[in-house]
């Protein structure tokens, strides 16, 4: 079984036989002048469940996930660890300090052991870990936000610095066979946008690729598209054109 869930912006869910795995969820509502309505597919009973986020920024991090230990005890969390949890901060919020019995906090460019998982880490070019994921013998990539963020006006030398950066963490992926890779399409960089997926698209081996961060304007995914001549090469993209979206792998 693979079974994908686009919940909103980056947040995907993807069920296996025996896992369920959660990416970078935040709870509906408004957020900088977006209306987001994802909601989680239900948590399927007797799979274990793992929560990832990338980083801490809000369209990637919410504690509302935190709180989901209360109705799944063996539910698992893996954070970058730039999401700082002090114990004051976690009662401020009504969360339980013993939480922090259930993550496991990972930084950049190392290996971890989490259960049935083995995570590698790649360094984003933004904030926080992008992540690779061996599960049930699949992998599973999430980029969280490391993308080639090209932006007009800020020159060569950052664009070009922000270029081999980017360029260096995906070519770390190139050994791999990826069944499903998650990664940015920000129609905020404008002429910029397809610059990140299509790299990867170009270097990396993955079966199936789902554009994300796309601030819920769809277009920018079918613009993407309309500069693919080749069937087989379009045929790898998760098509999303909108939210709470359920594709069967």
């Amino acid at each position: 079984m693979l079974q994908v869930t686009f919940v909103h912006h980056s947040c995907f869910a993807v069920e296996l036989d025996n896992s369920m795995l959660i990416f970078d969820y935040f709870p509906k509502g408004d957020m900088n002048g977006f209306n987001f309505t994802g909601e989680l597919p239900e948590f399927p009973e007797g799979k274990d469940i793992y929560v990832f986020a990338s980083h801490s920024h809000k369209d990637h991090f919410s504690l509302e996930i935190l709180k989901w230990a209360d109705r799944f005890s063996g539910i698992r969390y893996i954070l970058s660890k730039d999401i700082r949890l002090g114990k004051n901060y976690l009662a401020k919020n009504g969360i339980d300090v013993n939480i922090k019995e259930k993550i496991t906090f990972v930084q950049p460019c190392e290996k971890y052991q989490v259960g049935n998982m083995e995570i590698h880490t790649l360094r984003s070019t933004d904030a926080g870990v992008a992540f690779l994921v061996s599960i049930e013998g699949r992998y599973i990539y999430h980029a969280g936000d490391l993308n080639l963020w090209k932006w007009e006006g800020a020159g060569d030398l950052i664009n070009g610095k922000e270029t081999r950066a980017y360029k260096h963490e995906i070519n770390k992926l190139a050994s791999y066979n990826i069944d499903v890779a998650f990664v940015p399409l920000d129609p905020r960089l404008g002429q910029h946008a397809r610059l990140g997926i299509d790299y990867f698209m170009k270097n990396i081996n993955a079966r199936y690729v789902f554009p994300m961060h796309m601030w819920q304007d769809y277009s920018v995914l079918e613009e993407y598209l309309s500069h693919i001549s080749n069937p087989m090469f379009s045929g790898r993209i998760g098509q999303i054109t909108g939210e709470n979206e359920v594709f069967e792998l």
